[in-house]
Protein backbone atom coordinates (compact mmCIF):
# COMPACT_ATOMS: atom_id res chain seq x y z
CA UNK A 1 0.00 0.00 0.00
CA UNK A 2 1.75 3.48 -0.77
CA UNK A 3 1.96 6.16 1.97
CA UNK A 4 -0.56 8.74 1.88
CA UNK A 5 0.77 12.04 0.91
CA UNK A 6 0.58 15.10 3.29
CA UNK A 7 -1.16 18.07 1.76
CA UNK A 8 0.53 21.16 2.87
CA UNK A 9 -1.37 23.43 1.09
CA UNK A 10 -4.74 21.87 2.83
CA UNK A 11 -3.59 21.28 5.81
CA UNK A 12 -1.43 25.17 5.88
CA UNK A 13 -4.65 26.67 5.07
CA UNK A 14 -6.63 25.53 7.48
CA UNK A 15 -3.83 26.64 10.35
CA UNK A 16 -3.42 30.03 8.73
CA UNK A 17 -7.47 30.29 8.86
CA UNK A 18 -7.13 29.70 12.90
CA UNK A 19 -3.96 32.19 13.20
CA UNK A 20 -5.41 35.01 11.55
CA UNK A 21 -8.81 35.00 13.04
CA UNK A 22 -7.40 35.00 16.62
CA UNK A 23 -5.10 37.77 15.28
CA UNK A 24 -7.18 39.68 14.39
CA UNK A 25 -10.47 39.19 17.20
CA UNK A 26 -7.08 39.52 20.05
CA UNK A 27 -6.02 42.82 18.31
CA UNK A 28 -9.39 44.61 17.80
CA UNK A 29 -9.46 47.93 17.44
CA UNK A 30 -10.18 50.23 20.65
CA UNK A 31 -12.99 51.84 21.01
CA UNK A 32 -11.28 54.83 23.08
CA UNK A 33 -9.73 57.54 20.39
CA UNK A 34 -6.34 57.46 21.88
CA UNK A 35 -5.51 54.04 22.61
CA UNK A 36 -6.16 53.41 18.70
CA UNK A 37 -3.07 55.78 18.33
CA UNK A 38 -1.33 52.68 19.75
CA UNK A 39 -3.42 49.72 18.25
CA UNK A 40 -3.28 50.80 14.39
CA UNK A 41 0.41 50.48 14.02
CA UNK A 42 0.51 47.28 16.09
CA UNK A 43 -2.82 45.83 13.78
CA UNK A 44 -0.49 46.99 10.56
CA UNK A 45 2.80 45.44 11.88
CA UNK A 46 1.29 42.22 12.35
CA UNK A 47 -1.88 41.72 10.36
CA UNK A 48 -2.03 41.53 6.24
CA UNK A 49 1.53 40.01 5.83
CA UNK A 50 3.98 37.84 6.51
CA UNK A 51 4.23 33.88 6.12
CA UNK A 52 3.14 32.86 9.47
CA UNK A 53 6.02 30.72 10.03
CA UNK A 54 6.54 30.51 13.71
CA UNK A 55 2.18 29.69 14.68
CA UNK A 56 2.37 26.97 11.44
CA UNK A 57 5.29 25.31 13.49
CA UNK A 58 4.05 26.16 16.91
CA UNK A 59 0.98 24.19 15.52
CA UNK A 60 2.39 21.58 13.64
CA UNK A 61 4.51 20.40 16.65
CA UNK A 62 1.13 20.32 18.98
CA UNK A 63 -0.18 18.09 16.83
CA UNK A 64 2.94 15.75 16.36
CA UNK A 65 2.81 15.13 20.33
CA UNK A 66 -0.85 15.14 19.97
CA UNK A 67 -1.18 11.57 20.59
CA UNK A 68 0.39 11.08 24.48
CA UNK A 69 -2.19 13.87 25.65
CA UNK A 70 -3.72 10.63 27.52
CA UNK A 71 -6.36 11.66 29.89
CA UNK A 72 -5.40 15.14 29.22
CA UNK A 73 -7.89 17.44 28.18
CA UNK A 74 -7.01 17.67 24.37
CA UNK A 75 -8.87 20.88 23.90
CA UNK A 76 -6.96 22.96 26.38
CA UNK A 77 -3.76 21.97 24.87
CA UNK A 78 -5.05 22.88 21.22
CA UNK A 79 -5.86 26.37 23.21
CA UNK A 80 -2.49 26.94 24.82
CA UNK A 81 -0.65 25.69 21.15
CA UNK A 82 -2.84 28.68 19.37
CA UNK A 83 -2.12 31.30 21.74
CA UNK A 84 1.70 30.13 21.15
CA UNK A 85 1.98 30.46 17.97
CA UNK A 86 0.43 34.20 18.01
CA UNK A 87 2.42 35.31 20.75
CA UNK A 88 5.75 34.27 19.31
CA UNK A 89 4.49 35.94 15.96
CA UNK A 90 3.70 38.66 18.03
CA UNK A 91 7.76 38.55 19.25
CA UNK A 92 8.46 38.48 15.63
CA UNK A 93 6.82 41.54 14.61
CA UNK A 94 7.49 43.44 16.87
CA UNK A 95 11.46 42.25 16.35
CA UNK A 96 10.42 43.99 12.66
CA UNK A 97 9.01 46.83 13.74
CA UNK A 98 12.50 47.74 15.68
CA UNK A 99 15.12 46.49 13.87
CA UNK A 100 13.64 48.67 10.58
CA UNK A 101 14.02 51.81 12.38
CA UNK A 102 16.72 54.32 11.70
CA UNK A 103 18.62 53.34 14.84
CA UNK A 104 19.21 49.81 13.60
CA UNK A 105 18.57 48.61 9.69
CA UNK A 106 17.20 51.70 8.78
CA UNK A 107 14.46 49.96 6.29
CA UNK A 108 11.79 51.55 4.37
CA UNK A 109 10.13 48.62 2.85
CA UNK A 110 8.45 44.92 5.20
CA UNK A 111 6.10 42.46 3.45
CA UNK A 112 5.91 44.52 0.24
CA UNK A 113 4.79 48.09 1.91
CA UNK A 114 6.06 51.12 3.90
CA UNK A 115 7.84 49.73 7.18
CA UNK A 116 6.01 51.51 10.23
CA UNK A 117 8.14 54.11 11.53
CA UNK A 118 7.82 55.14 7.66
CA UNK A 119 3.96 54.89 8.03
CA UNK A 120 3.68 56.06 11.52
CA UNK A 121 6.91 57.43 12.48
CA UNK A 122 9.83 56.78 14.78
CA UNK A 123 7.46 57.32 18.12
CA UNK A 124 4.52 55.31 17.07
CA UNK A 125 6.80 52.32 15.82
CA UNK A 126 8.84 52.29 18.84
CA UNK A 127 6.03 52.53 21.06
CA UNK A 128 3.78 49.95 19.07
CA UNK A 129 6.85 47.38 19.41
CA UNK A 130 7.28 47.72 23.00
CA UNK A 131 3.53 47.17 23.12
CA UNK A 132 3.76 44.31 20.83
CA UNK A 133 6.29 42.22 23.45
CA UNK A 134 3.98 42.72 26.38
CA UNK A 135 0.55 41.43 24.40
CA UNK A 136 2.48 38.54 23.60
CA UNK A 137 2.79 37.51 27.54
CA UNK A 138 -0.97 38.79 28.07
CA UNK A 139 -2.37 35.71 25.38
CA UNK A 140 0.04 33.40 27.36
CA UNK A 141 -1.81 34.28 30.40
CA UNK A 142 -5.66 34.78 30.01
CA UNK A 143 -7.43 34.71 33.02
CA UNK A 144 -10.45 32.61 31.47
CA UNK A 145 -8.80 29.20 32.43
CA UNK A 146 -8.35 28.04 28.98
CA UNK A 147 -4.33 27.36 29.56
CA UNK A 148 -3.62 25.49 32.47
CA UNK A 149 -1.25 27.67 34.91
CA UNK A 150 1.83 25.32 34.45
CA UNK A 151 1.50 25.43 30.97
CA UNK A 152 1.77 29.29 30.84
CA UNK A 153 4.41 28.83 32.87
CA UNK A 154 6.41 26.78 30.79
CA UNK A 155 5.11 28.81 27.64
CA UNK A 156 6.23 32.17 28.99
CA UNK A 157 9.69 31.14 30.01
CA UNK A 158 10.59 29.33 26.78
CA UNK A 159 9.56 32.38 24.86
CA UNK A 160 11.08 35.07 27.53
CA UNK A 161 14.18 33.52 26.74
CA UNK A 162 14.04 32.96 23.07
CA UNK A 163 13.24 36.79 22.98
CA UNK A 164 15.99 38.07 25.06
CA UNK A 165 19.81 38.80 26.16
CA UNK A 166 20.57 34.89 25.06
CA UNK A 167 17.94 34.78 22.24
CA UNK A 168 17.14 37.21 19.35
CA UNK A 169 18.19 40.42 21.26
CA UNK A 170 21.72 38.98 21.80
CA UNK A 171 21.74 37.72 18.30
CA UNK A 172 20.78 41.07 16.96
CA UNK A 173 23.25 42.93 19.34
CA UNK A 174 26.23 40.20 17.82
CA UNK A 175 24.95 41.40 14.08
CA UNK A 176 24.94 45.26 14.85
CA UNK A 177 28.38 44.65 16.36
CA UNK A 178 29.91 42.82 13.27
CA UNK A 179 29.18 45.10 10.70
CA UNK A 180 32.33 44.94 8.71
CA UNK A 181 33.94 42.45 10.07
CA UNK A 182 34.82 38.76 8.61
CA UNK A 183 33.31 36.36 10.74
CA UNK A 184 34.41 32.56 11.51
CA UNK A 185 31.80 30.59 10.51
CA UNK A 186 31.07 29.44 14.18
CA UNK A 187 30.64 33.10 15.12
CA UNK A 188 28.62 33.26 12.41
CA UNK A 189 26.39 30.35 13.04
CA UNK A 190 26.17 31.67 16.74
CA UNK A 191 24.43 34.99 15.59
CA UNK A 192 22.24 33.65 13.35
CA UNK A 193 21.57 30.82 16.28
CA UNK A 194 20.30 33.72 18.68
CA UNK A 195 19.03 36.21 16.45
CA UNK A 196 16.88 34.14 13.75
CA UNK A 197 17.25 30.57 15.05
CA UNK A 198 15.86 30.97 18.76
CA UNK A 199 12.66 32.36 18.06
CA UNK A 200 11.95 29.73 15.41
CA UNK A 201 13.09 26.80 17.80
CA UNK A 202 10.87 27.94 20.85
CA UNK A 203 7.60 28.22 17.85
CA UNK A 204 8.55 24.24 17.89
CA UNK A 205 9.37 23.97 21.94
CA UNK A 206 6.11 26.15 22.77
CA UNK A 207 4.30 23.68 20.88
CA UNK A 208 5.49 21.03 21.79
CA UNK A 209 5.43 21.76 25.61
CA UNK A 210 1.34 21.95 24.71
CA UNK A 211 1.52 17.75 25.56
CA UNK A 212 2.53 15.34 27.25
CA UNK A 213 5.07 13.80 25.06
CA UNK A 214 8.35 12.18 26.51
CA UNK A 215 11.51 13.79 27.01
CA UNK A 216 13.18 11.98 24.33
CA UNK A 217 10.83 13.20 21.72
CA UNK A 218 10.95 16.82 23.10
CA UNK A 219 14.64 16.79 22.97
CA UNK A 220 14.18 15.53 18.99
CA UNK A 221 12.03 18.11 18.36
CA UNK A 222 14.58 21.05 19.65
CA UNK A 223 17.61 19.40 17.59
CA UNK A 224 14.80 19.59 14.72
CA UNK A 225 14.07 23.08 15.78
CA UNK A 226 17.56 24.68 16.14
CA UNK A 227 18.20 22.90 12.53
CA UNK A 228 15.41 24.62 11.23
CA UNK A 229 16.10 27.82 12.70
CA UNK A 230 19.82 28.52 10.91
CA UNK A 231 18.78 26.68 8.06
CA UNK A 232 15.85 29.78 7.44
CA UNK A 233 19.00 32.29 7.87
CA UNK A 234 21.32 30.92 5.36
CA UNK A 235 18.14 30.91 2.90
CA UNK A 236 17.54 34.14 3.94
CA UNK A 237 21.05 34.67 3.25
CA UNK A 238 20.74 33.06 -0.55
CA UNK A 239 17.56 34.86 -1.40
CA UNK A 240 19.45 38.66 -0.34
CA UNK A 241 21.37 38.07 -3.40
CA UNK A 242 19.28 35.99 -5.79
CA UNK A 243 15.88 37.66 -5.13
CA UNK A 244 14.55 41.03 -5.88
CA UNK A 245 12.69 43.64 -3.65
CA UNK A 246 9.18 42.74 -5.06
CA UNK A 247 9.67 39.19 -5.03
CA UNK A 248 11.12 39.57 -0.97
CA UNK A 249 8.69 42.30 0.13
CA UNK A 250 11.74 43.87 1.29
CA UNK A 251 14.77 45.58 0.42
CA UNK A 252 17.01 43.06 -1.31
CA UNK A 253 20.89 43.15 -1.63
CA UNK A 254 20.53 45.04 2.06
CA UNK A 255 22.95 43.00 3.95
CA UNK A 256 25.87 43.25 1.44
CA UNK A 257 25.48 47.18 1.26
CA UNK A 258 25.70 47.19 4.70
CA UNK A 259 29.08 45.46 4.83
CA UNK A 260 27.05 42.58 6.98
CA UNK A 261 28.69 39.06 7.16
CA UNK A 262 26.08 36.53 5.57
CA UNK A 263 26.73 32.57 4.71
CA UNK A 264 26.59 33.79 1.02
CA UNK A 265 29.57 36.44 1.77
CA UNK A 266 31.34 33.51 3.96
CA UNK A 267 30.88 30.35 2.15
CA UNK A 268 29.86 31.87 -1.31
CA UNK A 269 26.68 31.33 -3.19
CA UNK A 270 27.01 27.37 -3.85
CA UNK A 271 28.74 27.01 -0.27
CA UNK A 272 25.69 28.28 1.47
CA UNK A 273 23.02 25.95 -0.79
CA UNK A 274 25.08 23.93 0.52
CA UNK A 275 25.24 24.18 3.99
CA UNK A 276 21.44 24.73 4.08
CA UNK A 277 20.79 21.11 2.34
CA UNK A 278 22.92 19.95 5.12
CA UNK A 279 20.75 21.91 7.60
CA UNK A 280 17.18 20.32 6.27
CA UNK A 281 18.79 16.56 6.51
CA UNK A 282 19.64 17.20 9.77
CA UNK A 283 16.75 18.46 10.87
CA UNK A 284 14.77 15.34 9.34
CA UNK A 285 16.67 13.12 10.89
CA UNK A 286 15.35 14.37 14.03
CA UNK A 287 12.08 14.26 13.61
CA UNK A 288 12.71 10.66 12.52
CA UNK A 289 14.60 10.00 15.68
CA UNK A 290 12.04 11.57 17.94
CA UNK A 291 9.99 8.86 17.33
CA UNK A 292 6.51 10.58 16.96
CA UNK A 293 4.10 9.45 14.53
CA UNK A 294 2.87 12.52 13.40
CA UNK A 295 5.34 14.62 12.13
CA UNK A 296 4.15 15.32 8.30
CA UNK A 297 3.46 18.54 9.18
CA UNK A 298 6.73 19.52 10.59
CA UNK A 299 8.21 17.64 7.86
CA UNK A 300 6.45 19.38 4.87
CA UNK A 301 7.44 23.26 6.89
CA UNK A 302 11.23 22.16 6.80
CA UNK A 303 10.50 21.63 2.82
CA UNK A 304 8.86 24.78 2.03
CA UNK A 305 11.74 26.69 4.42
CA UNK A 306 13.94 25.19 1.54
CA UNK A 307 12.65 26.25 -1.83
CA UNK A 308 10.67 29.61 -0.19
CA UNK A 309 11.16 32.28 -2.64
CA UNK A 310 10.43 35.09 -0.28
Amino acid sequence: MSAVVFDLDTWSRASLAQVETALGRWLAESTDPALETLNAPMRYAVLDGGKRLRPLLALAAREAVASHDGDARAADFDTAALRAGCAVELIHAYSLVHDDMPCMDDDVLRRGKPTVHVKFGEAGALLAGDALQALAFEWLTPADGSVPPAVQAALCARLARAAGRGGMAGGQAIDLASVGIALDEPTLRHMHSLKTGALLQASIAMGAACGAAPASALSALETYGAALGLAFQVVDDILDVTADSATLGKTAGKDAAADKPTYVSLLGLDGARARASELHTRAMAALQESGLADTQALAALAGMVMHRDH
